[in-house]
């Protein structure tokens, strides 16, 4: 019986000791608007006023925060979920970076700027990722001195890497690029990505979740701008347009090779991957499951139409509307999810369901 006990008391030890989830002390991000909780706002936001003004922000804030939704993002419910703060962007003055510190850019691409300048292409900023690598460069030094220090700091906490590289296609293709330019590009999007991980991992960078791209050709954007005739064009399934989705897949099947990858090159760290694409799909298949009564390709905000999106009279500008209940709907605005859609996604990579590997072990 004493034997029996004694068992019962080292297994349960080893037990607890081994699945107690591990505790992240602060939260890196880089990325684009799917991340960005206010640096394209400081930064004057002249490419697209609207965010800083409402309906953006009426959720959860009452007020606009930069935020491209009507509320919080993925960043903000992983925050939340680990009893950390919500990330200040780092471009705000007089912030304390110790629990946190955002470097997303609404509108960021992962190429460079001089990329798109000789292909023709405008772009909302040129704080690509290669200028928020610097910015983390420069703001090591006040996070951690020594290396071992720094290894201690960054070995607690998680590096969100995106979601980026969707505006290296959004851009080209708004501006009329052909769909075969455009794919020709993926490849040297993909390595960008993966070179900034790989820079990550050898400044400490431990634990890294990896977002690859929504699937685009279910978005109001793609829907009203590509809209055709074509039957065919479509997936019978949930009326996404193919060959847009095709495209992310293409995107989002490198990135996961160039992550495979680094995990051998770079054993110590856990490179996670975060399948935005399935969950849009999800929830585009079984959308009363996920509560957005409403449907999935109908834009919350917008100024009418099939898909209630239009370019030229976006969220937010004179004669757009929103509607009663953004909890219902996945899409905000047409491009962005809302705070219902983007909280859902963030349940499923805490819990597993969007990630390659567990989040939290």
């Amino acid at each position: 019986m004493k034997l029996t006990v004694l068992s019962f008391i080292i297994i349960s030890f080893f037990h607890f000791s081994h699945s107690s989830p591990q505790k992240f002390t602060s939260i890196i991000s880089f990325g684009n608007s799917l991340a960005d909780t206010g640096n394209f706002l400081i930064l004057g936001a002249a490419a697209f006023p609207f965010v800083g003004h409402l309906p953006y922000g009426i959720t959860y804030f009452h007020h606009p925060t930069g935020r491209f939704s009507d509320g919080r993002l993925v960043v903000d419910f992983i925050a939340e979920s680990l009893g950390l703060p919500l990330l200040p962007p780092y471009l705000a003055s007089h912030e304390n970076f110790r629990q946190g510190v955002n470097f997303a850019v609404a509108g960021a691409t992962a190429l460079d700027p001089a990329f798109f300048q000789e292909i023709d292409v405008v772009l909302w900023t040129n704080y690509s990722l290669s200028t928020q690598l610097r910015w983390f460069d420069e703001l090591k030094p006040s996070l951690c001195k020594t290396p071992q220090e720094c290894n201690e700091y960054f070995k607690k906490s998680l590096f969100l890497v995106g979601e980026i590289g969707g505006n290296d296609y959004n851009f080209p293709l708004v501006a009329g690029k052909s769909l075969a330019d455009v794919t020709s590009f993926v490849p040297k999007v993909v390595q960008t990505i993966a070179e900034a991980i790989e820079r990550l991992t050898e400044r400490g960078a431990v634990n890294l979740l990896v977002p690859g791209n929504l699937p685009i050709g279910c978005l109001p954007l793609y829907l009203t701008l590509f809209a055709s005739m074509e039957k065919e064009d479509y997936d019978d399934r949930n009326w996404c347009l193919i060959k847009l989705n095709n495209l992310a897949r293409y995107h989002n099947e490198l990135l996961k090779s160039a992550i495979e990858q680094l995990r051998r090159k770079h054993p110590e760290a856990r490179i996670i991957y975060a399948d935005y694409y399935s969950a849009l799909l999800q929830f585009v298949h079984s959308p009363r499951h996920f509560g957005f009564y409403s449907g999935t390709q109908k834009a919350c905000c917008g100024s009418g139409g099939q898909y209630n999106f239009n370019l030229t009279a976006p969220c937010g500008s004179v004669g757009s509307h929103v509607c009663k209940d953004p909890s219902t709907y996945l899409s905000w605005d047409g491009i962005h999810l809302t705070e219902a859609a983007y909280h859902q996604i963030a349940n499923g990579l805490l819990d597993g369901s969007f990630t390659d590997l567990p989040l939290i072990i």
